[in-house]
């Protein structure tokens, strides 16, 4: 009988956590794309600081910092030079061993070896090569010469294959034949590859042939070939990050010890097979080492390929190319340089940038990425939600009502349904009407017919037309009240959606000229750059709307910085003027008479204290009725939110 044992997760995120609620990263978002911020921009800097309320979590910031930490500690962890100075240091050692060996002897033999010790090369290539067919008089010698060139067999191994200088600890002929037809069997099952002709199965057999040689277990060839492609390139990059004199040194030794072990033919044409497979990689870059320690090459290699996984990790986390996305970051890389942990902190903000599309509040079109209509919904609620916050709630009344209610009063009295009703249906009186007519059925249930339906009466509520003229021009950006007047609008906008779903509200931006604006295009609306506050053209179609709901009660709210200083002309178009004109202001202010001939009373939120601006507002205010405010910025939404309804509770 099998048994199970139970207990907490700990490889990584919680699999049964509900979904990440991303409306709270949506908020943050919303306040720098009302500020002009584009939603793409918003989400990257979102990405950056990390999630909003989990402090715990990694932002992109970090993860870079993180990542340059660990590219500075390796840069100075050592230099690239230590198998050659290992190299340097043996062969003097068996060199000293050899002529200790040959000092007591007096014979002519000691003294021509001695010359020919001599005359050994100061390149430790060439001594090396020299000596390989020197007859060593000193046992010692001959051990130590034999351990310098396993070290620069193991060495060399190690910088194309990680882990090979552990699996030669202790190298025999046979070992290094395994060797042979394993780089042999591995460039062929690359051919087979390169002709279509490889399969997984192909891949197993040669994993459980040799696999330890691979200790990173790669699952298919591509992983393999990526790997070694890796190691192959950083070991290129070390020669090109020594000097002139070291890579020559270096590279002599590398080409005499493939020799050899027999691996020339088998390791030149494998390079060639990685090279053409991976022509991405860096392979010609080159690094700089401060360190004091000295590397031997499968050390100097690995720190390179680490530096090599950290410089690519360092671009993908800075998401500052076009279409960056951060399922370019490879998870791997950041597994490797930062630990699992890394790997959490970029899952959860994986999660944000899926999660706002998958949930409806971001679209791609195009290659640009939008808000959806869902999304400016709920920026909207926000702004409204910080409004009624900054508001007396005890002296303001219940403003924090989620639903939008019937359509009109309830006067106590039903009726029965007729087809079109869009009353709420009474529950009680129907099931009532359906015991009367039929009684419960035999399982306890009420059948129901059409005419047992019956609906509570209401009383029309008074609807308003509303109009909110926003400035759209360039000095709202300038006073910084270009962000405060979009959240004010969209405030407004669902207010009347929620509250007062009977109202018709309009939204009219103007500069030069004026236009529509639809609560989508709203958030993401920039600033005019050009010249001009025609208020005279937003009060022209604030009047189309008032005049296509003559049995609606008018609203006309206008936020502006600025007097008017352009107006429409009789061919439609706009003209400019500083000071402003004669013109404009008697074309100005006759489109207000309209609007008090239509019992519209204009309510002005003024954002400047400018003095011809004061002289204007109260002008309309004067000819109007209606009243001039002058809020803060930080305010604007509370004032026009509370004016709005105070002017809805008086009627």
């Amino acid at each position: 009988m099998s048994g199970y044992r139970y207990g907490e997760y700990h490889d990584g995120p919680d699999p049964l956590a509900p979904p990440y609620d991303v409306r709270a990263a949506l908020d943050e978002m919303g306040d720098a794309i009302l500020s002009g911020s584009t939603p793409l921009d918003s989400l990257r800097d979102l990405l950056r600081r990390g999630l909003p309320g989990a402090p715990d979590r990694r932002g992109l910031d970090e993860l870079l910092r993180e990542v340059r930490r660990r590219r500075r500690e390796l840069r100075e962890r050592g230099n690239l030079n230590g198998t050659l100075e290992r190299a340097r240091a043996l062969l003097d050692k068996a060199i000293g061993q050899e002529r200790a060996e040959l000092f007591p002897d007096p014979s002519d033999d000691a003294r021509l070896r001695e010359a020919e010790l001599d005359s050994v090369p100061a390149d430790t290539a060439s001594a090396v090569q020299q000596l390989g067919s020197y007859e060593w008089r000193s046992a010692a010698a001959r051990q130590t010469f034999e351990e310098l060139r396993d070290l620069l067999r193991r060495e060399v191994l190690d910088s194309r294959f990680r882990g090979m200088r552990d699996a030669l600890a202790n190298p025999d002929p046979e070992a290094m034949e395994r060797v042979r037809q394993m780089m042999s069997d591995l460039n062929d099952m690359l051919d087979r590859d390169a002709q279509g002709r490889h399969t997984q199965q192909d891949f197993q057999q040669f994993m459980e042939k040799y696999g330890e040689f691979f200790p990173e277990n790669p699952r298919n060839l591509e992983e393999l070939v990526d790997i070694l492609a890796r190691r192959a390139a950083a070991a290129q990059r070390m020669l090109a990050s020594m000097t002139p004199e070291q890579r020559a040194e270096l590279q002599a030794l590398i080409d005499q010890t493939l020799d050899q072990a027999g691996l020339s033919e088998q390791m030149a044409r494998l390079g060639e097979a990685l090279y053409a497979r991976r022509p991405d990689l860096a392979w010609d870059g080159s690094e700089r080492m401060d360190g004091d320690q000295p590397l031997g090459m499968g050390d100097a290699v690995s720190a390179l390929e680490e530096l090599a996984d950290l410089d690519r990790l360092e671009q993908s986390l800075a998401q500052d190319y076009p279409g960056a996305r951060l399922d370019d970051v490879d998870e791997a890389a950041i597994r490797r340089a930062l630990g699992r942990s890394a790997v959490d902190d970029l899952e959860a903000l994986r999660r944000i940038e899926r999660e706002l599309e998958e949930q409806g509040y971001l679209r791609r079109q195009r290659g640009k990425l939008e808000l959806t209509p869902k999304a400016v919904r709920r920026l909207g609620e926000t702004a409204l939600r910080r409004v009624f916050d900054s508001l007396d709630a005890g002296r303001r009344g219940d403003h924090d009502q989620r639903d939008a209610g019937a359509a009109g009063e309830l006067t106590g009295t039903t009726r029965p349904w007729r087809f079109g009703d869009e009353q709420p249906i009474d529950v009680v009186r129907t099931l009532v009407n359906g015991v009367r007519r039929g009684g419960p059925t035999g399982e306890g249930r009420v059948s129901l017919s059409v005419d047992d339906f019956e609906v509570a009466e209401t009383e029309r509520r008074t609807a308003a037309a509303v109009c909110l003229l926003v400035d759209l021009s360039y000095s709202m950006a300038l006073r910084g009240t270009w962000a405060p007047a979009k959240q004010t609008a969209l405030a407004l906008q669902a207010l009347v959606a929620s509250k007062f779903p009977g109202d018709a509200v309009q939204i009219v931006g103007f500069s030069n000229y004026a236009r529509v604006l639809q609560p989508e295009e709203l958030a993401g609306l920039e600033w005019d750059m050009v010249q001009g506050t025609n208020l005279h053209h937003a009060l022209l179609i604030a009047g189309r709307h008032l005049d296509r709901h003559p049995d609606f009660e008018p609203v006309v709210l206008v936020v502006t910085d600025g007097e008017p200083t352009a107006h429409l002309m009789r061919n439609g178009r706009s003209w400019f003027e500083w000071p402003p004109s004669r013109e404009t202001l008697e074309l100005t202010l006759a489109e207000v008479d309209k609007m008090t001939r239509r019992r519209a009373t204009i309510n002005v939120f003024m954002l400047a204290t400018d003095e011809r601006l004061k002289e204007f507002v109260d002008e309309v205010a004067r000819r109007n009725g209606g009243r001039v405010f002058s809020p803060s910025a930080d305010r604007l939404g509370e004032y026009v939110v509370s004016d709005f309804l105070r002017a809805r509770r008086s009627r």
